[in-house]
């Protein structure tokens, strides 16, 4: 299985709390719902729904499980959340339990002890891909550790001036090849990359 970063990204690589305004305010981050005026369903839309039919399961961190939680169950007849709430879904979390994951079907805690050994463990069984969208922390460490395999981003005409960001300032070089690359009627760069 491949592992998958999916963002909506401001040109200064902010990824914090993009589709609401009470989504994450931690930091003090007041421009909850910035991507939203940006959307394009048409070009938008279809990334988002090919880059779906590839995805076999998602990890979250803990805060993206929980609004995500709190949010896709009851959607119902909508095919991205139909999807999303039938496949597997597992999550980074040293606070929540197995128990507490009750409130969205087929959620799963990966080890609190051992949860890069598990991703990895994850990564080599057969299947497709394994997304990820949110959990900034957790797609950093991910980065950190080269278990990156694509990066889909959607990076935004909008510059925050702070937020939590994807890519972490820790002094490492890391090659990306661009495989592809389109403009939504928005402005937005819809835009997949592999580590080259």
């Amino acid at each position: 299985m491949r592992i998958v970063l999916s963002h909506f990204m401001s040109l200064d690589g902010v990824i914090q709390a993009p589709g609401g305004r009470k989504e994450d305010t931690e930091g003090g981050f007041e421009h909850g719902g910035w991507s939203m005026r940006y959307f394009d369903p048409e070009a938008m839309g279809s990334a988002i729904g090919a880059a779906m039919e590839s995805t076999d399961a998602y990890i979250f961190g803990r805060k993206t499980w929980q609004v995500s939680a709190a949010a896709w169950p009851s959607q119902k007849g909508d095919p991205f959340a139909d999807r999303l709430n039938a496949i597997p879904k597992y999550v980074a979390s040293r606070t929540l339990s197995q128990a507490d994951l009750g409130s969205w079907n087929n959620s799963h805690l990966l080890p609190p002890d051992d949860v890069f050994g598990a991703i990895e463990d994850l990564k080599a069984k057969d299947g497709g891909d394994i997304q990820i969208y949110g959990s900034a922390t957790l797609a950093r460490d991910l980065i950190s550790r080269d278990l990156v395999d694509e990066y889909n981003l959607m990076i935004e005409p909008v510059v925050l001036g702070g937020g939590k960001r994807l890519f972490a300032d820790d002094g490492v070089r890391r090659g990306l090849e661009l495989v592809s690359c389109a403009t939504a009627s928005t402005g937005v760069q819809i835009c997949k990359y592999r580590p080259a």
